[in-house]
């Protein structure tokens, strides 16, 4: 069996941020159902990096002069696809949600790209059903079933400005969160990035 990811475009309709990457699967003999369970990687050794690429990826990978033994392969998602019944080739959609979490790797990286692609290796494994005669048999997709694909970053960007429109989010611990409220009814601000700002102004930065 061989698989090939042939684009991607946003979920729609989706009531949260994902991206359906669309698949072409090929088998030798008709399949009865198949369950593709796929881990989707980033390859970030891939792909070149300019000056502000990677200074704003220091975060994740630590300083340029280091990327040489830093600069590693990251985990996007885990995701399960189940595909009907087909003969020869089937048409197959990937769905992967995005979150705009900064504490995911994964969506750190991809903010922190100013453009260019994104070097992604989909890892499959899973469980086909066939016939054999009459009897239904079932059977592990192979070890090396895997394919790539170069993703415009702007796909991840234009998705995120469709959900969250000029706005990013950030986690914060809920003592910490008491404290940023405490400093913006103290200070009367109208709203988190007048409170954000103030802290910023204050302190220099």
């Amino acid at each position: 069996m061989r698989i090939e990811v042939h684009g991607v475009e946003p979920a729609v309709p989706a009531a949260a941020p994902a991206l359906d990457f669309r698949l072409r699967v090929h088998a030798d003999a008709p399949v009865r159902a198949l369950t593709l369970a796929t881990q989707l990687r980033i390859e970030a050794a891939a792909r070149d990096y300019d000056e502000d690429a990677r200074d704003r990826l220091q975060g994740l990978f630590g300083p340029p002069e280091t990327w040489g033994r830093t600069l590693s392969s990251l985990l996007w998602t885990r995701t399960v696809t189940h595909v009907p019944a087909f003969t020869g080739r089937a048409q197959a959609t990937l769905t992967v949600a995005c979150t705009y979490d900064f504490d995911v790797a994964a969506a750190a990286y991809l903010h922190g790209l100013p453009g260019g692609g994104v070097p992604l290796r989909f890892l499959f494994t899973g469980t086909v059903f066939y016939l054999d005669g009459d009897r239904l048999q079932a059977a592990c997709l192979p070890w090396d079933t895997e394919a790539e694909h170069l993703m415009p970053v702007h796909v991840w960007k234009d998705l995120m400005d469709r959900h969250f429109p000029r706005t990013a989010w950030i986690r914060l611990e809920r003592d910490t969160f008491d404290r940023l409220y405490a400093h913006r009814v103290r200070h009367t601000l109208l709203g988190w990035d007048d409170t954000v700002r103030s802290l910023l102004e204050t302190s220099g930065g």
